[in-house]
């Protein structure tokens, strides 16, 4: 699918490589923000953050492949001790090791495959009328997905790596989150829509 169909591509058109890393570094930047967003919970040692907001976000707003790329980015940094993970957990490499890991490796695919069914999504409906604005329930199934991956590692790596066992994961690393992620995933939905119907009234 061509890359017009994403929206960072319609918030700004320019084309090519400058342009592309514009976009990825900016989303850089806001996920960078977003992490720095920090709720810690008592009896577990994964906090609320505004991290994966920021991943869905930037899947989203960039589509499969750069939104991969971002988030590639996005741990290298991280991996080389720059302040771009929320605040709380181990610096630099050590994170990598610590009770978030799994979230963190999971990013790049969460993003990616995010972004691949928003891409699916918007060609669909934008093959049935061309001014539509992308559909909800794409974007909806899209932002699922994402989560989906982003628990599925958090949990298996507190489970499997950290041998906490699976009903400690769930406690302390999924459940907890949910209200959460729904919130997120609500606000995502609303930004979209706001920025499909800002750049077409602009």
């Amino acid at each position: 699918m061509s890359q017009s169909k994403v929206l960072a591509d319609r918030i700004y058109s320019g084309e090519g490589i400058a342009a592309d890393a514009l976009r990825i570094v900016a989303a850089n930047i806001l996920l960078v923000l977003c992490a720095h967003i920090v709720i810690p919970l008592p009896w577990t040692p994964v906090p609320i953050t505004g991290q994966t907001f920021g991943v869905l976000l930037v899947g989203v707003l960039l589509g499969a492949r750069r939104g991969a790329i971002t988030l590639i980015m996005y741990l290298l940094e991280g991996a080389a001790g720059l302040p771009v993970f929320q605040p709380l957990g181990l610096p630099g490499l050590a994170r990598f090791v610590g009770p978030t890991a799994g979230y963190l490796f999971s990013y790049p695919l969460a993003a990616f495959v995010t972004g691949w069914l928003v891409e699916r999504g918007a060609k669909i409906v934008e093959s049935r009328d061309a001014s539509s604005r992308v559909a909800a329930l794409p974007l909806i199934g899209a932002l699922i997905s994402g989560e989906a991956i982003i628990f599925v590692c958090g949990c298996a790596w507190m489970a499997l790596v950290l041998k906490v066992g699976w009903s400690v994961a769930l406690t302390q690393g999924v459940l907890p989150f949910i209200p959460a992620e729904i919130i997120k995933m609500a606000l995502i939905v609303v930004a979209a829509g706001g920025l499909q119907l800002a750049r077409r009234e602009a």
